[in-house]
C-alpha cells in the first residue's frame, strides 16, 4: 500500500498538481471503503492510487492513461488485477474505442466485480481538484471541458450507460453497509 501511494506521489505530486489532489482523495475515498471488502479492500486501495498514474509525462507512451499506466505496472510487478483494474477503470475500453487502441487493451481483463464498481465509483465522484461530486455533476464537469465532437466527449457518451450502472451497484453496496455517511 505504501509503495502504490509513494509511487503516485513521485509521479504526480509535482508534474500533475490537481491530478495528484483527484488522486489522493480518490484513494482516500477507496481507503475507507476497502475495510468493508475483505481481502479486495487492498486491491481497491492500490488500484485508486494508481489509477491515474499513466497521465505521468514520463509514463505518458500513447496519452491514454489507462493504458499508460497499466503497462507501467506491468514492468514492477504489480498483482494482475491492479493492472487490469487501471487498465479498464471508469469504462476505459469505450475511450480506447474512440482512440482506436482497441488492440492493445486486449490482455486486460475486466473483472466486472464490486471491487472494479467502486474503483469506478470513487474516481467518478471526486472531481479534478479533489472534491466530492455526485456522479451527474462530474459526468456534467467532464462534458464542459470539452467540445461535443471531440473523443472524450464520444467515449463519455459511449460509456455512459456502463458507468451509470457501475455506480449505481456500488451505491446500492454502500448503502446496504451502512457506510454511505463515511464516503
Amino acid at each position: 500500500m505504501e509503495w502504490a501511494e509513494s509511487t503516485a506521489e513521485v509521479f504526480l505530486s509535482d508534474a500533475l498538481p490537481r491530478r495528484w489532489a483527484h488522486v489522493q482523495n480518490v484513494a482516500a475515498r477507496a481507503g475507507r471503503l476497502a475495510p468493508h471488502l475483505g481481502e479486495d479492500g487492498e486491491i481497491l486501495h492500490v488500484s485508486a492510487w494508481l489509477h491515474d498514474v499513466g497521465y505521468a509525462p514520463p509514463l505518458a507512451v500513447s496519452g491514454f492513461h489507462p493504458l499508460d499506466g497499466a503497462l507501467y505496472l506491468r514492468t514492477v510487478d504489480v498483482p494482475d488485477r491492479v493492472v487490469d483494474l487501471v487498465a479498464l477503470h471508469s469504462s476505459a475500453s469505450a475511450e480506447a474505442s474512440a482512440l482506436g487502441l482497441d488492440g492493445q487493451m486486449v490482455g486486460f481483463v475486466d473483472e466486472r466485480s464490486l471491487t472494479r464498481d467502486l474503483l469506478w465509483f470513487v474516481d467518478m465522484t471526486i472531481g479534478p481538484d479533489g472534491q466530492c461530486m455526485d456522479f451527474e455533476a462530474r459526468m456534467d464537469d467532464v462534458r464542459a471541458r470539452y467540445a461535443p465532437a471531440h473523443y472524450v466527449i464520444q467515449a463519455l457518451d459511449a460509456g455512459m450507460a456502463e458507468r451509470r450502472a457501475a455506480v449505481a451497484r456500488a451505491s446500492e453496496w454502500i448503502d446496504s453497509v451502512g457506510i454511505a455517511d463515511q464516503v
